[in-house]
């Protein structure tokens, strides 16, 4: 069992498409027209364990909103048809994630449920040409469409560049232990029988 997709994405603002591969790591290709974005999409996809190949042509002469908005809309769109019946996974992950000074908790259940708990704030506007404001509505735009329980705190930190890499980071941590398959089930890790 292999669980991959290709996605593709067209709207007015946005025109984003690539593949998936939650089963195999190799070197990621992705460009958003925004930098940091590349880069958080880059370490999420090496600590996750994935593969992920996304190009994304979007309104940036209007502002980044829609072009981030859009690509977690698609990744979560991605991951949910990825996971197919979500037999045999793990199900939850949590991850502390330290990055230098700063400090952060994600925990995640792939439930079926989609819920987005974020806490913390940043003390600068934006890091090169990404928005911080936009970090907790791209988990949120994530969860709701992969439909999976996302929680995550900023415990503490300094940087806000570093806080961000601790998010992304912690949360493909968290994420890679939750579709993780365990080899002794045989069924869908809910007493439901779906989740």
């Amino acid at each position: 069992m292999i669980r991959k997709t290709s996605f593709k994405r067209n709207t007015h603002e946005t025109d984003i498409s690539g593949e998936l591969n939650l089963d195999e790591c190799n070197t990621s290709s992705i460009q958003t027209g925004i930098g940091f974005l590349d880069h958080m999409l880059t370490l999420l996809a090496f600590h996750g364990g994935i593969s992920l190949s996304l190009t994304c042509k979007g309104d940036l002469e209007v502002c980044p909103h829609h072009t981030i908005e859009d690509i977690a809309i698609t990744l979560g769109k991605a991951c949910q048809t990825a996971l197919g019946e979500k037999k045999q996974i793990r199900r939850y992950g949590m991850c502390y994630m330290p990055m230098d000074e700063a400090l952060t908790r994600t925990c995640i259940d792939i439930s079926g449920r989609a819920v987005h708990v974020f806490r913390g704030g940043f003390s600068t506007p934006a890091i090169g040409a990404f928005p911080t404001e936009m970090v907790n509505h791209f988990f949120y735009s994530f969860a709701i469409n992969a439909t999976i329980t996302l929680h995550q705190e900023i415990l503490y930190g300094a940087n806000d560049h570093h806080i961000v890499e601790s998010l992304f980071k912690g949360f493909a941590r968290a994420f890679r232990d939750c579709i993780t398959i365990e080899d002794s089930k045989s069924y869908v890790p809910s007493t439901k029988g779906i989740l």
